[in-house]
């Protein structure tokens, strides 16, 4: 198998937001049907290349969906004798030697969306960009985007995706990934309002924080009821204030480090 094969399964299973196992073929003593280093990459429904088909594959493929079905986050090794005495569910290989097979789970990248990119909004991405997820900052205004206010971003670690929406920044949302965490954080108190009402009909988000005073809430919330048409239930899909309340200060450093480290115990407990 061509190594851009497994390569861009493993992306394309990133860029859907689905689960999947990387196999390798870890090591291989006397005859057998692959070389060390062979792959085959295993998703809820399809595969992509293989390790050598019949039992060794078969066996790899049923493991791989058991620990996409619960959430395996391990990597684990599994030994195969290929000979007709070692007998497995889908039968007998007699190539008479032994292989190690390597299953490492693929777990879905967590994906993060900012809606203003200010003081607090910055310094939010700069923590944010340090780990390996989708992040997508979102400002109505192009001075808060420009590339040498985002220089600082520049050896991140994260996939960044920059929106400028000097219009209706809430029509992201329909095309953010399946379970992004969305974090409001405008300059306009009219834009954050608008961007919960919408939030809350976008079904396919994760969690939904919003910064700001208890005032500032009270009226969202009787806003998103009253107008909205919203119900209680709904509406308390919006976490605020955001950040740990053991974390004090406002300066927009420490608000940043407050939400990320809210938002990363968020990860540890959030479904696909």
């Amino acid at each position: 198998m061509p190594d851009s094969t497994w390569v861009a399964a493993v992306a394309g299973l990133r860029e859907r937001r689905e689960p999947g196992v990387l196999v390798t073929v870890a090591s291989v003593r006397g005859h057998a049907p692959r070389d060390a280093g062979a792959k085959l990459v295993v998703g809820r429904a399809g595969t992509w290349g293989s390790i050598g088909g019949g039992n060794i594959e078969a066996v790899a493929i049923d493991r791989a969906r058991e620990m996409i079905a619960a959430s395996v986050s391990e990597p684990e090794l599994r030994d195969f004798a290929l000979n007709d005495k070692a007998v497995d569910r889908h039968g007998v290989q007699c190539c008479g030697g032994t292989v190690v097979v390597l299953l490492e789970p693929l777990p879905v990248t967590q994906a993060v969306a900012i809606f203003g990119v200010g003081h607090v909004g910055l310094e939010l991405a700069r923590i944010l960009a340090r780990h390996h997820l989708d992040l997508h900052l979102i400002d109505s205004r192009a001075d808060m985007l420009t590339d040498e206010r985002l220089d600082v971003l520049a050896d991140a670690v994260a996939a960044l995706h920059v929106h400028h929406t000097p219009l209706l920044p809430e029509e992201v949302l329909a095309h953010l990934p399946r379970g992004t965490h969305v974090l409001i954080m405008t300059h306009d108190h009219a834009e954050d309002a608008a961007l919960c009402d919408a939030a809350l009909r976008t079904t396919h988000l994760g969690s939904i924080g919003l910064i700001g005073s208890s005032a500032k809430w009270a009226r969202f919330r009787k806003r998103l009821s009253t107008e909205g048409g919203h119900d209680d239930v709904v509406i308390d899909r919006i976490k605020t204030p955001i950040g740990l309340p053991d974390i004090a200060g406002k300066e927009p450093a420490t608000i940043a480090v407050s939400v990320a480290a809210d938002l990363l115990r968020v990860f540890g407990t959030a479904g696909d």
